[in-house]
């Protein structure tokens, strides 16, 4: 029998691919261990605009990406069905990108290189391009349907470590990896330590995986090996409700502020392209020109975007692998870098997967488990391609209808259509427990519940990232403290609520105050005065 300590692969990094990676290893019938400094979806996973990539963004200039793209767009629609949302997608030509050598010309160019790829692309006119998606700039001379849509980052990443565990996976969050333990030319475990007690410890694996993103660089560095790593930053808006309903790009070359995203109740534009020291991913400010740039441009796509109110401003660090040549990183391939450094370096036991992105994510943990399994020589096939992802089984409404019949109250609406099939671990015994929390995004107590004991929720940030609670309108000014109570009874200690709260109004400041001025400012205010008063609210208050 080993021991809890020996494992046949350790994971390093939570974010979707390392997830994606520890799901497939488990499937496989592997012992797996995964391990994450912070929560699961905190890096680049969870920083990004949620887009459900067809592929056709890249068509034009790295074709191999784009097939990569709609091959997993198709594959996520079938097993991911609780995270997407098949909103389709436009590509519009507008009258200065004419001027610019982006014109109609260039749309021919752009629907070649689509159908080339594999992705269905059709021009349509103006007026059946403003029927489609009313928002659009009405000044448009050109435009392309393509089948992008809208992917929750979180829910994937979660329901992907869900899998993972459900299959025999053990998870550490806030759990740092700090070295490893090598004999001779091989690497045969890791040392961690728990970022909250400062505990250390040791786990033992022949292969270990390196699925850190863009701090990948740092991990290979401690195996005495180099990756070339971009760190390119991207910022990007989030505006107050959902203005378009279908995602909206530039068809032009890739620029700063092409993509308007639809996702849940908001709207997201996305992103700039800056390279940034590696001693700033952990602690990123989006600037005031990036907000005036990014307001500029989205503009161009949806004019009402002036007069919509920002909740907040956030930025993430793509994982490119490449060299200092080009100063924005918009050229360098987001194909997928699957290392052995066996083979490559003379390291044995030790893989890394980097580079892609979100879409690709499952095409990347596949490849990173193939290298695994060849070291460990396991002959078992991947089959996270047509295995539905917990909570996708069925769809949103069938979730609702087989769970609640007759008529679902709002948050178990909301429930369903967060944890999809797996709604019916929830339980809403009683009226308290069916009483909304977060009003903005429908929050019970009953999900709070559920998520501290079956997703690992720890504080209120890993709540908002599997519940959405505090990521609506208000931004969390009318219900953290109802949060935060509930939380910590759920995690058995009340008296943790007071410093929940604070800590989760202190991260989410950091979103805001780039964006303070107008309707933001006024809301900025106001949550200040809210959270002046000291008496605790109870669940029936707001």
């Amino acid at each position: 029998m080993p021991a809890n300590n020996e494992f046949d692969v350790i994971i390093i990094g939570g974010g979707i691919t390392g997830a994606g990676t520890a799901r497939d290893c488990s499937m496989r019938g592997l012992r797996v261990l995964l391990i994450e400094r912070h929560d699961i979806a905190t890096g680049a996973t969870g920083r990004n605009h949620g887009l459900l990539h067809s592929g056709a963004r890249y068509a034009v200039k790295d074709s191999e990406s784009a097939e990569e793209c709609i091959r997993e767009n198709k594959i996520l629609r079938s097993i991911a069905a609780n995270c997407v949302e098949d909103t389709g997608g436009l590509f519009i030509t507008l009258p200065e990108d004419e001027e610019a050598g982006f014109g109609l010309d260039y749309q021919k160019v752009f629907i070649e290189a689509c159908i080339k790829a594999g992705i269905e692309a059709k021009a349509i006119s103006p007026e059946e391009a403003k029927i489609m998606e009313p928002s659009v700039n009405p000044s448009l001379i050109g435009a392309v349907v393509v089948p992008d849509g809208s992917v929750d980052p979180f829910r994937l990443c979660s329901a992907n470590v869900t899998d993972a565990v459900m299959h025999g996976a053990k998870v550490l969050t806030y759990t740092e990896f700090t070295d490893f333990i090598k004999e001779g030319d091989a690497i045969v475990g890791v040392k961690v330590t728990d970022t909250r007690s400062g505990e250390a410890a040791e786990y033992r694996a022949p292969v270990t995986v390196n699925a850190a993103g863009i701090w990948g660089h740092a991990v290979a560095e401690k195996a005495g090996v180099r990756i070339s790593m971009y760190p390119a930053k991207g910022a990007l808006l989030v505006f107050g409700h959902r203005v378009n309903n279908v995602v909206i790009n530039r068809c032009r070359k890739s620029a700063d502020g092409d993509i308007l995203v639809p996702g849940d109740t908001v709207t997201v534009i996305g992103t700039t392209s800056t390279k940034i020291p590696f001693e700033e991913c952990d602690n990123m400010e989006v600037t005031p020109d990036e907000v005036n740039l990014l307001l500029r441009e989205g503009c161009a796509l949806c004019p009402s975007l002036a007069d919509t109110r920002i909740l907040r401003a956030y930025a993430g660090v793509r994982p490119l692998v490449a060299d200092d040549s080009d100063p924005s990183g918009r050229s360098i391939s987001r194909g997928i870098v699957c290392l052995d450094h066996e083979s490559r370096d003379g390291v044995k036991g030790f893989v890394s997967i980097t580079g892609g992105k979100l879409m690709t994510y499952r095409l990347m943990a596949e490849l990173a488990t193939d290298a695994v399994c060849r070291k460990l020589g396991v002959r078992q096939a991947c089959a996270t391609a047509t295995t539905p992802l917990p909570g996708s089984a069925d769809g949103r409404i069938e979730a609702v209808s087989k769970r609640f019949p007759g008529k679902p109250s709002a948050g178990q609406k909301g429930a369903a259509g967060r944890q999809g099939d797996l709604v019916g671990k929830i339980r809403f015994d009683t009226e308290a427990d069916k009483r909304l929390v977060c009003e903005c995004e429908n929050v019970t107590l009953a999900e709070i519940k559920y998520a501290v004991k079956e997703l690992g929720v720890k504080n209120l940030e890993d709540l908002r990232r599997r519940t959405r609670v505090g990521m609506g309108t208000c931004q969390g000014t009318l219900c953290i403290r109802k949060a935060a109570k509930a939380l910590a009874e759920a995690l058995g200690d009340p008296s943790l609520a007071e410093k929940l709260a604070a800590d989760y109004l202190d991260e989410r400041w950091k979103g805001m105050r780039a964006v303070g001025w107008g309707d933001t400012l006024r809301e900025m205010e106001f949550m200040q005065r809210v959270y002046k008063f000291e008496k605790p609210y109870s669940y029936d208050e707001v």
